[in-house]
């Protein structure tokens, strides 16, 4: 961590991009401020690196790719993630705290989340040493011997959010070095820093000069030119449906191939049989925590008509008695919203619901006694038409409604275009597991919400992205699969014949 730094004469912090195992500035010298969501002051000076920073990192994710790291072994790449997984451990509570200045995240749930990180590059080093192809049937006998092999895709561009930067990153990160792949990572303008001393983190862990480069920039145009970069194999990207819209246009123009993670709007159905006080707490847990600023955020809760009442208050008193404040204290149960341009759509879509005649059974307002960001988390009572049920708030609101039956509570939780997650609620076995199996979303939750694996796989349907993140098929995502024909006749078949 030597390389993060307290600028002389300020309190600020100073992080360069990190390119080819290096820190360094913006070819421009650039340079723009990370703002502490909490205290609405900047805490760190960032490089503002652009185009031609880029391309820097490219060449270099190039260089390692073809270089050491190319020629690396399975069996060594598994040996540098297992050093990296403890590294990681080891400065977990300076990336935690890292992330908590940047987005206004608890750091009672970031100290978690880095303190277990490193099992992502430990499952995922298991595998890298068991990429193997296999043998196919000869198609004429004599003729052909047929093999595939798995090899790496290349130089990855990964373009990650301001919520959760490290987990994501790491979702993308971990498997792409098990393949054999390098990086080039963009990270949100809105959290950056963290990203930037993971790299130093990892790279004196052992993980060689070039293979993650880290590009930190203010202007659009930085992730633009990554996401158009010729001498870039792959993107996997997470973030707005619409970004990722953008990103995916940009690699369809070079022919690459994507990984998209995109938006949600997740329901959490709730049958009359289910214990109501659980119930409760998952759909607390899965809208108000990291306050509702994750793509899996249970944000619809679809209940029977029968308990719909009595749910909803105890969910209402629960957001009632969530404590917000300082995201450092360890009393602290919600934090600010983490950017002033997301606390002003949140508010936006508050005011939408009111125009719309929703019921703000909870909160529903910014908490004045604190100022900055902070929304009080929010209960809504809507109808299932309603702006604030079909679009993605990325904030601390819950917008209820009924079903009657579960013919209607399928239709209702699937009426929308993402895919992202859901939850079942019910004590019966039957009803759980079949209405988990008619969801249309890439994870299911019964009577449980917001838990995640290095080995089970993450991702949506519809415009909720494409492909998956973690679980062994993901370093699927950074391979490509080689067949080789291997000629038996010694040249005597007919020339002028296929096959």
């Amino acid at each position: 961590m030597a390389d993060t730094q307290s600028t002389p004469g300020t309190d600020l912090e100073t992080f360069g991009l990190f390119i080819g195992g290096e820190t360094v500035d913006a070819a421009s010298g650039a340079t723009f401020e990370s703002t502490n969501p909490y205290t609405g002051q900047p805490w760190a000076r960032l490089a503002d690196g652009g185009a031609e920073d880029v391309d820097r990192a490219v060449a270099s994710a190039r260089a390692a790719f073809e270089g050491e790291w190319g020629a690396t072994s399975g069996f060594e790449r598994a040996r540098i993630l297992r050093d990296v997984a403890a590294a990681i451990t080891e400065n977990a509570e300076r990336l935690a705290l890292l992330e908590v200045r940047d987005s206004g995240k608890l750091m009672r749930e970031m100290r978690g989340q880095l303190k277990g990180l490193g099992n992502w590059y430990l499952y995922f080093s298991g595998l890298a040493d068991k990429l193997e192809g296999k043998t196919v049937p000869q198609l004429a006998p004599q003729t052909y011997f047929g093999y595939t092999l798995k090899e790496p895709v290349g130089v990855v561009g990964c373009i990650t959010p301001w919520n959760s930067p490290l987990l994501l990153l790491t979702f993308k990160l971990a498997p792409l070095l098990a393949a054999g792949c390098t990086a080039v990572v963009k990270p949100s303008e809105h959290a950056p820093a963290s990203t930037v001393a993971f790299a130093q983190v990892l790279h004196e862990a052992g993980l060689p000069a070039g293979v993650l480069n880290v590009v930190t920039g203010w202007s659009r145009e930085t992730g633009e030119a990554l996401s158009s970069h010729t001498g870039v194999d792959k993107l996997a990207f997470t973030g707005s449906t619409a970004t990722g819209a953008a990103v995916a246009r940009a690699a369809v123009s070079n022919i690459n191939r994507v990984t998209l993670e995109l938006g949600g709007k997740s329901p959490q159905v709730v049958f009359a049989d289910a214990d109501l006080d659980a119930a409760a707490n998952g759909v607390v847990a899965g809208v108000f925590a990291a306050t509702g600023q994750t793509c899996m955020a249970g944000s619809r809760l679809i209940v029977h008509e029968s308990v719909k009442d009595e749910l909803v208050a105890k969910i209402a008193e629960r957001a009632d008695s969530i404590v917000q404040g300082d995201p450092t204290e360890a009393d602290t149960e919600m934090g600010p919203v983490a950017n002033r341009p997301q606390y002003e759509k949140v508010m936006g879509y508050l005011d939408t619901a009111r125009s719309e005649g929703a019921e703000i059974v909870a909160g529903g307002v910014a908490n004045d006694e604190l100022g900055g960001l902070f929304v009080k988390p929010t209960v809504v009572v809507a109808a299932p038409d309603s702006t604030i049920v079909k679009e993605e708030v990325f904030g601390p609101v819950l917008a209820a409604y009924t079903f009657t039956d579960e013919d209607e509570a399928v239709r209702l939780a699937n009426d929308t275009p993402y895919g992202l997650a859901g939850a079942v609620w019910t004590k019966d076995v039957h009803t759980a597991h079949r209405v988990a199996g008619r969801i249309r979303a890439g994870t299911v939750w019964i009577n449980a919400y917001r838990a995640v694996a290095p080995n089970m796989p993450f991702g949506g349907y519809g415009m909720s992205g494409i492909g998956r993140e973690n679980g062994a098929d993901a370093v699927n995502e950074y391979l490509e699969t080689k067949s080789v024909f291997v000629e038996l006749t010694g040249g005597t078949r007919d020339p002028f014949q296929l096959g």
